[in-house]
């Protein structure tokens, strides 16, 4: 990834952009899914830096450590004070990773692909065309979430089933769209169905997803033990203490 990009990335996040401009950036994430990727990929790590070094202390010590590696990697001048942006600290956290060079005591916080399984649908609902829920089921099982998406929404119109809503939310969960989905499985652990237990966990994933451990801690620890996958609850709990 070119700086241009994480510098884009960032104004994007915190507000920089104009209104055509973040339009523009959002037409751009919908059309090119490498891009989209990417920007998933720095939401990630934006959020973790942001959790590590949310102490103005640590940033200091950080910008401090980070001098020193530029003399080596970066051709700065020695002594240098560097005014760092969270693009900066994300390109510079990575090649700090990439020459292990480890300054800090870092937390090991889990990694959301590390616990991000979803399940395959098979759908069985009635009122709804079976072709079209064909071409759900395919696309969502095939891991191609922003093609099942709109098709999930259709469905919703005739069908607004807990089965339907589940694996809509999921689909949102994946390409982060986490206000959407995390509505939804709000919504389905409100509720009674099946899917009450398994919205708790996603909804506990798009916490982890974004970085907000503490966040996701609570959410685990209202899980029934009586949920179908609860060694997964179990470990991220160890991994989040």
């Amino acid at each position: 990834m070119n700086e241009e990009r994480y510098i884009l990335f960032d104004q994007y996040l915190q507000g920089e952009l104009t209104v055509d401009e973040k339009n523009n950036f959002e037409k751009q994430l919908s059309e090119d899914p490498e891009l989209a990727s990417e920007f998933d990929s720095f939401k990630e790590m934006h959020f973790q830096l942001e959790n590590k070094f949310g102490q103005e202390q640590e940033r200091v010590a950080f910008e401090e450590n980070l001098t020193k590696i530029s003399d080596k990697y970066f051709n700065k001048k020695k002594n240098k004070v560097v005014s760092l942006k969270p693009w900066y600290f994300a390109v510079a956290a990575s090649i700090i990773i990439m020459f292990g060079l480890f300054f800090f005591d870092y937390k090991h916080y889990p990694n959301f692909d590390d616990y991000n399984h979803p399940e395959s649908a098979y759908f069985t609902e009635r009122g709804v065309s079976e072709a079209i829920l064909k071409q759900a089921e395919n696309n969502f099982n095939r891991k191609k979430y922003d093609t099942a998406i709109p098709i999930f929404e259709m469905i919703l119109k005739e069908n607004n089933s807990d089965e339907i809503k589940y694996f809509y939310a999921v689909s949102l969960l994946q390409v982060s769209k986490y206000v959407k989905a995390e509505t939804i499985f709000k919504e389905l652990e409100n509720g009674n169905s099946v899917y009450k237990e398994k919205a708790k966990w996603n909804l506990a994933l798009s916490k982890l997803k974004q970085g907000k451990y503490n966040e996701c801690k609570a959410i685990l620890q209202t899980i029934s033990q009586d949920y179908e996958d609860y060694d997964d609850v179990e470990q991220l709990l160890e991994e989040l203490e």
